[in-house]
């Protein structure tokens, strides 16, 4: 490669650069479209200790007599959970934690007493062909756990009217259950009686035997939310454990504010200090680090926003701080090696070539084994240990890419611009070395 061509390619470099850093914090109006973009770092989903929200912690337990498999039932509720919270509140995080706990998410919330409304105390679900009374408690034809799903709809009337109501879709027992249940009360003119949490919660009037697993329910629904209310008043009775609510919190939004604050100012002086300890210590090899570093940061905060699994936790800065300097440290590796080679009486360009060469083999070992504890913790680890594990393995991976690849190719880019003055590299030969040839 001659001069002109580095030129050309270093000034290709300026521009990718600039793009991309416009790409990662501006946000704008795009011309001729209704499109706002917001660039990679304001799209980034921040967690709840970021941006404020709710958090509820719930103990799940089989019911009473009841003795089905309790991982299989502990993730079907997560599962419900999360598509009841999910359909409103998509940032919402919904996990598992010591066994029989379930952790509930939902950051971002202006008003948090509508979450709790919406979460609600799981209740148990039951319907029944006679309406309890005197005592006499009659017993449940189906249960929550028949039921797969239940959302808000709306059907015409025979008069052409359009009315809100809910859908309720059954499993394939579920149907078997219902049709009979209502092809009995249909015949008997009678009524569907639902309780939750053992209170008559609707008793609507069956006008048909229904066959095919799914019902709509109408009476009493003027609007669209209070279709949706009763719609999630049916799914949270649908869980397969009982739950019972352990902790509920409101984490308010100043202080996730205050984090991401001090967060970006704790990764800008660390990004400085790196600069300005590359440059000292390596001169135009410090140079190339550092630009290195900045594509670095700009794919960093592309994957965080990018990857639909990543949510950002006050862990996860750490997590992304910890990846800056293991980013560096892997240059510092190619760097000390080039020194050695040139040391030993080698040119630069064939120093250059050995260095990245020789640090291969200890990059490798050190960032596969940080890799395989980020998996370890992001799949054993829950809460705030798993947005840790997560940051810190986009950030090894990227950081390999950056020393092995993106390092390699500016220096190969810049060594026609100085094939000669080892200075510039600050590099030294050893005492009594003689130049190889």
């Amino acid at each position: 490669m001659n001069k002109p061509t580095a030129i050309k390619r270093f000034i290709f470099i300026g521009i990718l650069l600039i793009l991309g850093f416009v790409l990662a914090f501006a946000s704008f109006d795009v011309p001729f479209t209704h499109y706002t973009y917001n660039g990679f770092a304001n799209s980034i989903k921040l967690g709840l200790d970021l941006k404020g929200g709710v958090l509820a912690v719930y103990e799940a337990n089989l019911r009473e007599g009841d003795e089905g498999d309790f991982d299989q039932k502990l993730a079907a509720t997560q599962a419900r959970i999360t598509q009841m919270i999910t359909e409103e509140y998509t940032e919402a995080l919904i996990t598992i934690q010591q066994g029989n706990r379930i952790r509930v998410e939902v950051p971002d919330v202006s008003d948090p007493e509508t979450v709790f409304e919406l979460i609600g105390q799981p209740a148990s679900l039951e319907f029944k062909a006679e309406e309890d009374s005197d005592g006499v408690v009659h017993e449940a034809i189906l249960t929550g756990e028949d039921i797969v799903n239940a959302y808000a709809s709306q059907q015409q009337t025979s008069s052409g009217a359009f009315e809100y109501g809910v859908t309720i879709e059954f499993s394939p027992e579920g149907a078997t259950k219902f049709y009979e249940l209502t092809s009995q009360q249909y015949e008997a003119g009678g009524s569907i009686y639902i309780y939750r949490n053992g209170e008559l919660f609707s008793a609507p009037t069956v006008e048909a035997a229904i066959a095919g697993g799914k019902t709509f329910i109408s009476g009493s629904m003027d609007t669209y939310e209070q279709a949706e209310d009763f719609a999630t008043q049916i799914l949270s009775g649908t869980f397969s454990l009982e739950l019972s609510l352990l902790e509920n919190t409101v984490v308010s939004a100043t202080l996730g504010v205050d984090a991401i604050k001090y967060g970006l100012i704790a990764g800008i002086v660390a990004l400085i200090l790196i600069f300005a300890f590359m440059i000292w210590r390596y001169k135009m090899m410090g140079v190339i680090a550092s630009i290195a570093l900045c594509f670095y940061v700009i794919l960093m905060l592309f994957f965080l926003q990018a990857l639909p699994f990543v949510q950002l936790t006050l862990a996860g800065i750490a997590g992304i701080i910890l990846s800056i300097g293991m980013a560096i440290d892997g240059n510092i590796i190619i760097f000390e090696r080039i020194k050695e080679e040139y040391r030993s009486g080698k040119r630069i360009a064939q120093s250059i070539r050995g260095g990245f060469k020789k640090s291969m083999t200890a990059i490798l070992d050190s960032n596969i084994t940080t890799i395989v504890v980020s998996l370890i913790l992001m799949l054993l680890g829950t809460g705030t240990i798993r947005g840790f594990a997560i940051t810190l393995l986009i950030g090894v991976v990227l950081s390999m890419f950056t020393s092995l690849l993106v390092t390699r190719w500016l220096m190969m880019t810049y060594y026609p611009l100085n094939s000669n003055r080892a200075k510039d590299y600050n590099l030294k030969r050893g005492d009594d070395v003689v130049e190889l040839v």
